[in-house]
């Protein structure tokens, strides 16, 4: 670990040799630890320790932006170097007001010293638990158990000074049969809180009764959606639509619906990083706090996440700490996305069910129309018919094309438990209740 004082002592030579009108500079240190697993059999361990240098630096209102991780004072002089002459050959942006002023940051306690002193011989015994219960049942099991930690220093010229570190476990697992699959996850700051046996359990037992699945028509058909799946929807809604850049250029779905109802009253959706319970960040890459912002509160659109350039284009408005690290196309996004629990368990859900389907999870999620937030994709790793309030019957996978906001509309039951679930496309992870929602529309079908 560098520490707060090493990596402000970094950032301070990165500031003294600039020479722009404003420099930005972010220090990052992470350390990433992955074991992973396939045909029931651990077959690599990875570490990687790096730290990286950004600098952003602002001329006459363009703003060039380089990056290496050489740490001594001629790597640092040449990182900024680069970025004030990618600058100079950029377009003056009218809209660019300034980088961001000096403001208090709460701190946030986000490191857990025993994840990162995870051993590899710890992730290999956490894993050859799931693999043990694979073998035992015929299966064959594949996956992943990452333990992280990281430290980021953000500072500018103006005075910014901010210093976080946290850490982060994962366990993910596909176990498959001839004809089948379950699927197992879990996230957590707290490595103590990963139970890999009981990921291992929920998906050795989705694979075995997903066996010998039957074809279902396509069609509008109530459906049991796990976290895994409810997560998917909220982070694509979050892309696509609840960033100030995406209002302003009227692409987003809440482009002047800010105090309209967009979904069903159950639902209300936030982002907060500082909340404990997903991966807290408590500022930005531009070093701004964080605020928690409220998006969607009960089923009313209220509000999208700004950084210090969406705000400077937009009157009375102002950072919302949601910078993402430059270069950035997207502009600013929610990257700590919370719905709020209702009141079911997921054995209630189902017994209230006539017909419907129950999913664990999606897969090769795609956006088809981000205004209408129209998603298509599978369904995977236990999908399953429900009649008269029992799961009857494996079904082979389903393609979905659904609006998101429709099927939020629709909603009949929300569950009580939030989860973290983080995967390779939300590595800061969103916490999802279950959901059970009516008119769902599947378009297809497979052959598996």
């Amino acid at each position: 670990m560098l520490g707060e004082a090493r990596m402000a002592e970094i950032a301070q030579q990165v500031l003294r040799a600039a020479e722009a009108d404003q420099t930005e500079v972010a220090v990052t240190r992470n350390a990433s630890h992955l074991t992973r697993f396939a045909v029931n059999t651990i077959h690599q361990n990875v570490s990687e320790t790096d730290v990286t240098i950004r600098v952003r630096s602002v001329v006459d209102g363009k703003t060039g932006v380089a990056s290496g991780n050489e740490l001594d004072d001629a790597g640092l002089k040449r990182i900024v170097s680069s970025a004030e002459t990618i600058a100079q050959f950029q377009q003056s942006n009218p809209d660019f007001r300034s980088l961001p002023e000096p403001a208090e940051v709460t701190s946030v306690d986000a490191f857990v010293e025993r994840t990162a002193n995870t051993t590899p011989i710890d992730r290999a015994d956490g894993a050859e638990r799931i693999l043990a219960l694979s073998r035992a049942e015929g299966l064959e099991a594949a996956g992943a158990f990452a333990t992280d930690d990281q430290e980021i220093y953000l500072a500018n010229s103006l005075g910014v000074g901010a210093y976080h570190r946290g850490t982060v476990a994962s366990v993910l697992t596909v176990i498959m049969g001839e004809d089948s699959s379950g699927y197992g996850g879990s996230a957590s700051i707290d490595v103590a809180e990963i139970d890999t046996e009981a990921v291992g359990r929920a998906a050795v037992d989705k694979a075995l009764r997903s066996r010998s699945p039957d074809s279902i028509e396509p069609g509008a058909y109530t459906v049991i959606l796990e976290e895994e799946a409810v997560a998917d929807m909220i982070f694509f809604l979050g892309y696509m639509g609840f960033g100030a850049l995406a209002v302003q250029e009227e692409r987003s779905f809440m482009t002047g619906k800010i105090g309209e109802r967009i979904t069903g009253e159950s639902i209300t959706i936030w982002d907060d990083g500082l909340d404990p319970r997903g991966i807290p960040l408590p500022f930005d890459f531009e070093g701004v706090p964080k605020q928690k912002v409220v998006l969607i509160e009960n089923g009313v659109a209220k509000g999208v996440v700004h950084d210090s350039f969406t705000a400077g284009r937009e009157p009375g408005a102002a950072s919302t700490g949601h910078a993402l690290p430059m270069p950035n196309t997207f502009g600013p996004l929610p990257i700590n996305l919370f719905m709020a629990p209702g009141g079911a368990t997921k054995e209630e859900m189902l017994a209230s069910t006539e017909r419907g389907i129950w999913v664990t999870r999606f897969h090769y999620t795609n956006i088809v129309h981000p205004v209408k937030t129209i998603l298509t994709g599978m369904t995977r790793d236990g999908t399953f018919l429900i009649e008269n309030g029992k799961i009857t019957r494996p079904l082979k996978n389903l393609r979905f094309t659904q609006s998101v906001l429709e099927a939020f509309a629709n909603v009949a039951a929300i569950g009580a438990d939030l989860k973290l679930v983080k995967d390779e496309w939300n590595p800061i992870g969103t916490c999802a209740p279950a959901l059970k929602i009516d008119g769902f529309q599947f378009t297809g079908t497979t052959e598996h």
